[in-house]
């Protein structure tokens, strides 16, 4: 959850069913959770408000098979069961977790499939490490700012441009690049609308005009903003 929603520890450890909608499928933030004194406390969100964030195919059959595998332990426990069935994540006995609890698990989970896996090595890395490769990823697959942004439920998406500026200059490097692609293509495409009115081949060996009017947009598109984010951090 933490890798493919990008949503912080404690926002994740306040979840309870009723924020999840497996059939839409989304989840609802609406608070966090903390240690204070030793003591688990729940309070708002870092930015005082709440959002929906969108679920993938592959999270919602996790959060399916963790909810059965909750019912079933609720269920083995009876009485002994402590929480209810209201959170999202819970001890074994039913008690919602403290947030030190999967933060210490991280270094542990790793070290074992490091010692199951011997050829395939997973570097260190922190829980909260998880929501930095969410948002890195989104980023440098295109994804607009201001919906990585909405995603993290940073305030304002200057917050996030600030955070993962490192990744906005590597798109920005590649700006001429693809600027000077997106004409190519256009040149192609011209190239095939005058000898092939009625059929383009795309890249892909599609024959399809509309698909490829398409792709030339996206690829326009996409060279305008990292051209304007270049501009943008060069001011700042």
């Amino acid at each position: 959850m933490a890798a493919y929603t990008g949503a912080r520890r404690g926002e994740l450890l306040n979840l309870r069913w009723t924020d999840v909608d497996l059939d839409k499928p989304q989840i609802h933030i609406t608070g966090t959770a903390a240690v204070i004194d030793r003591q688990r406390v729940e309070g708002i969100t870092k930015s005082g408000r709440s959002r929906v964030v969108s679920l993938d195919p592959s999270t919602v059959r996790a959060l399916k098979a963790h909810r059965a595998r909750q019912d079933e332990e609720r269920l083995r426990l009876g009485e002994s069961w402590k929480g209810g069935g209201a959170y999202v994540f819970t001890t074994g006995w039913g008690d919602p977790l403290f947030p030190d609890t999967p933060s210490s698990l991280m270094p542990k989970l790793i070290e074992t499939h490091n010692k199951q896996n011997p050829r395939a090595q997973l570097p260190h890395a922190r829980l909260h490490d998880l929501r930095h490769i969410h948002a890195t990823t989104l980023l440098l697959a295109g994804v607009p700012v201001h919906v990585v942004a909405a995603r993290l439920g940073h305030a304002d998406p200057a917050i996030t441009l600030r955070v993962y500026a490192h990744v906005i200059h590597e798109q920005a490097a590649t700006a001429a690049d693809v600027f000077a692609a997106a004409l190519e293509t256009q040149r192609r495409v011209e190239h095939l609308q005058l000898s092939e009115p009625c059929s383009i081949v795309t890249a892909h060996g599609n024959h399809d005009a509309t698909r490829a009017k398409t792709l030339l947009a996206e690829v326009r598109l996409r060279a305008l903003l990292l051209l304007r984010y270049q501009a943008r951090t060069t001011r700042a």
